[in-house]
């Protein structure tokens, strides 16, 4: 098995990286790629920094033929919509690039990109089930969208076997991750555990789904393993759950007070903080997980690199 990771040197990358290195799916050649690689390459990995949306580049990387690529590579969303340039070279031009590269040289290949629920936009009250169409309210959601339709258009010709991820706010991101919109999400649980205060920039009653990145990178590889079929795109199973039941929770994990100040910032708490139940039947009829509850999640959460 030949894997290639992008965003191998990111928070998620990261986490799927040690999986793989540890031998969770048994690979002749893992390459790992990111604009820039500071971490420790794992033993039997090979690394190579550049821009995915280089031809040259491109055709040096894909030279092995992989028979199985992880797309995590992308810009935030609050970046993405300040800089619309860099969002649409590395969030739609990129991955497009990659995904015709790797059905050119390996016909087949199963590519598992990670999508974002962005691409809902304004939900509404009802749950969210998979009928539920898409407007996004961000360039970024947008951009994963589109490389949503065009991964299912190339699994429909059998170019590729394609499986696009719809993931919410993986928590909890660096302290240091500020271009993410649902940074506060990740904050929170860093404030509480330092025993410090934090001015939450939403109301305690949002509501947010919520994953670690422990089943994130157990998603990712489920969806790896998966068979061939034809779904396209899947809504992961997330808890769903207010901020301060979160906070609650992580309070309780780690023995020390929630010192959080509540917030009345609107457009970020309907962009990501007015999420409505979800019915991720069809997923977890597939063997996908979601974390066990909130305890589980604060502890995954704060468990770090």
């Amino acid at each position: 098995m030949r894997i290639l990771v992008t965003g191998a040197d990111g928070f998620l990358g990261r986490g799927l990286v040690a999986a793989l290195a540890a031998g969770r799916i048994p690979f002749e050649r893992l390459v790992l790629t990111d604009r820039l690689l500071g971490s420790a390459v794992p033993d039997g990995a090979e690394a190579i920094a550049g821009d995915l949306a280089d031809p040259m580049f491109l055709e040096t990387l894909l030279e092995p033929e992989f028979d199985l690529v992880f797309h995590l590579a992308s810009v935030p969303g609050s970046l993405a919509e300040r800089e619309q340039d860099l969002g649409h070279h590395t969030n739609l031009l990129a991955p497009l690039a990659l995904a015709r590269g790797v059905a050119a040289r390996r016909p087949g290949a199963r590519f598992v990109f990670a999508s974002s629920i962005a691409v809902y936009g304004d939900l509404g009250a009802a749950p969210v089930t998979a009928q539920t169409p898409t407007s996004p309210l961000l360039t970024y959601g947008a951009h994963k969208l589109m490389t949503e339709v065009l991964l299912s258009d190339m699994t429909r010709r059998g170019v590729l076997s394609a499986l696009s991820l719809r993931f919410p706010g993986i928590v909890a991101r660096p302290v240091r991750d500020s271009g993410h919109g649902s940074a506060f999400m990740s904050q929170i649980f860093h404030a509480i555990a330092d025993g410090r205060e934090y001015e939450c920039p939403v109301p305690a009653h949002s509501t947010c789904w919520w994953m670690s990145r422990q089943a994130a990178v157990a998603t990712l590889l489920h969806a790896a393993e998966l068979p061939a079929s034809g779904q396209t795109v899947v809504q992961p199973p997330v808890l769903y759950a207010s901020l301060r039941e979160v906070a609650d929770a992580v309070s309780r994990v780690t023995g020390r007070p929630a010192l959080l100040r509540w917030g009345k910032d609107e457009i970020l708490r309907r962009t990501f903080g007015a999420m409505p139940p979800l019915n991720a039947d069809p997923a977890r009829a597939l063997k996908f997980q979601a974390d066990a509850d909130l305890e589980t999640l604060a502890r995954a959460a704060l468990s770090g690199d």
